[in-house]
């Protein structure tokens, strides 16, 4: 049977001026863009110890999670140092929503884009239950 094998792709519209929100993108979180204007991935750049994982999930219609955006979707970006990127957010005046918070898999936050989305960042740990409240 044919299958997902991770996240190819995701597309999301700004509301205002798509170039703008991506160079806010490889400023404040690293993203490096290609002459078309979007990034590419490549799990060889990710050297977290959980074997390169990415999670999809559906939310049920009265969540919460993705508050305060009023978004449909929340993206979730693997990173190699949250507290160090936290720091540099911070300063760079980004708001942070919510965390640092260490569960049995990593360390999250959130972030807001200038489009008013909700943005999950995740230092990946392999899953481990000692690993929480690390």
């Amino acid at each position: 049977m044919a299958k997902v094998t991770g996240i190819g792709g995701i597309f999301f519209k700004s509301k205002g001026d798509g170039a703008t929100l991506a160079a806010w993108y490889r400023k404040h979180l690293g993203m490096a863009l290609e002459d078309f204007g979007g990034a590419i991935l490549k799990w060889p750049d990710d050297k977290a110890d959980d074997g390169g994982l990415t999670v999809w999930n559906v939310a049920d219609g009265d969540t919460q999670w993705f508050s305060p955006s009023g978004a449909a979707f929340m993206i979730n970006y693997r990173v190699d140092d949250l507290d160090a990127l936290l720091d540099q957010l911070r300063a760079e005046g980004v708001e942070v929503v919510g965390g640092p918070e260490s569960h049995e898999n990593g360390k999250f936050a959130w972030v807001m884009d200038p489009d008013g989305n909700k943005v999950e960042l995740w230092e990946p740990m392999a899953w481990d239950e000692k690993n929480k409240g690390a």
